[in-house]
């Protein structure tokens, strides 16, 4: 019996010739990723020096942190967070990005998320690295002890193939798939396996779609998410690359778990009913016309990328914000973001009435401009639990940036279609 493509990555890394789905066994990752965050960054470093004395690093270029939250207040406690992991990664000579966006999209623009390679991080959105036929596996507190010892024992997962065909209809994208496998096979239906995506409709996605749809992997209970590397993904990494890569194809006859089928060409625009994005609560667009929405957001590190940028552009443009409604749109990274003003999208975005933000994952977990009870917003985040953006009370539904964009010009929940704009 063959092997996936997550069984060649980790048999990689752990310097096996295979290992088989059900393995327990250590593995060594190519990068250990982090951002600061109060309670986390801040407290692996101070374990490593106080409770395991380590004063240096053997190989301090496997880690490395980006500060991409708290950016956007400009007060004391944020430049005291941000200067603790200053001060530590200096201390170990680890590789510091600041402020250059939402660190799961600029690991790939500075070449970390390789064809291949494995990544480890406590935030489950790494998955996105499977866009470029890398493996991004979010392991939680469970990343200091990779940062202690160099590896991590994992459990090999099994894998659930997903089969694309067709190419999306306009005014649906990626965002819409993944809903529609949640609403299709629960919020468990992938819980402890990798999800990996192939055939004729995958090879014809953009890179930026197929990172927002692996990076919303952890919402089908997936521990990670990988496309097929084709010449797209290969073309991104020979651009960006800063080592030697190794594709990694899956084998004729390797096993699955489970094989799923999906014509892009027959989804329709899904929304996600406020409580968990891991709800299969989900309904068409067109069932929720008339919800009204009092703010609109497209960014997060799932959402935000060119293309989300020039759907909104396509919604919006000749058209205008609806009164009462506030739509904020933040680039994924300052690349995205110089991108989108040298292609004239955020000129079409502000003449419509949209507010541009700094890049920054703030907007997300409600920590730039917060929710207010009684608030409904359409968003093309991560999470809408309660109180993820705000208020408790407030609502948060989520879609693709073609459905925030569209419901920001109605006043509601509507799809571009709806609106005139595919």
């Amino acid at each position: 019996m063959g092997s996936t493509i997550a069984e060649k990555i980790l048999a990689r890394a752990a310097g096996k010739d295979r290992v088989h789905a059900g393995d327990s066994l250590p593995v060594r990752p190519d990068y250990m990723i982090a951002y600061d965050f109060p309670g986390y960054t801040d407290v692996m470093f101070r374990q490593m020096h106080d409770d395991f004395g380590i004063r240096s690093l053997a190989e301090p270029e496997r880690y490395v942190v980006f500060i991409d939250h708290m950016l956007t207040r400009g007060n004391a406690k944020e430049q005291e967070v941000h200067q603790v992991t200053r001060d530590w990664c200096e201390f170990y000579g680890i590789e510091l990005h600041e402020a250059r966006g939402i660190g799961h999209q600029v690991m790939a623009e500075l070449g970390y998320a390789l064809p291949g390679n494995f990544l480890i991080h406590f935030d489950g959105h790494v998955s996105g690295a499977g866009a470029f036929g890398a493996l991004g596996w979010g392991v939680r507190r469970d990343l200091l002890e990779a940062w202690v010892s160099g590896q991590i024992f994992l459990d090999v997962p099994a894998t659930t193939r997903f089969e694309l065909t067709g190419e999306f209809a306009p005014g649906v994208d990626s965002r819409d798939l993944v809903h529609q496998i949640i609403a299709d096979h629960g919020a468990d239906g992938c819980a402890h396996q990798v999800m990996e995506y192939a055939g004729p409709g995958a090879r014809a996605m953009p890179i930026d779609r197929r990172q927002g749809l692996c990076g919303m992997a952890m919402f089908t209970g997936a521990v990670s998410a990988v496309f097929e590397p084709d010449e797209t993904a290969l073309a991104y990494a020979r651009n960006v690359a800063r080592t030697d890569f190794t594709p990694q194809l899956p084998d004729a006859d390797a096993e699955y778990a489970a094989v799923h089928t999906y014509d892009l060409a027959t989804l329709r625009p899904r929304v996600v009913l406020p409580g968990s994005a891991r709800s299969a609560n989900t309904r068409d667009a067109a069932e929720l016309a008339g919800t009204p929405v009092t703010k609109a957001f497209i960014g997060s590190c799932a959402s935000g990328r060119i293309e989300d940028i020039r759907a909104a552009a396509l919604v919006l443009d000749g058209r205008s914000v609806a009164p009462g409604v506030e739509l904020n749109v933040v680039p994924t990274s300052e690349a995205v973001h110089r991108q989108a003003e040298d292609e004239g999208l955020l000129d079409v975005l502000r003449t419509a009435g949209a507010n541009i933000a700094r890049s920054s994952c703030d907007f997300c977990f409600g920590y730039q401009k917060p929710l207010q009870a009684g608030e409904n917003c359409i968003s093309t985040g991560v999470l809408n639990i309660s109180g993820r953006m705000g208020s408790t009370e407030s609502n948060i539904y989520l879609g693709s940036a073609f459905t925030v964009a569209a419901s920001a010009v109605a006043g509601t929940i509507s799809s571009a279609g709806e609106v005139g704009r595919s």
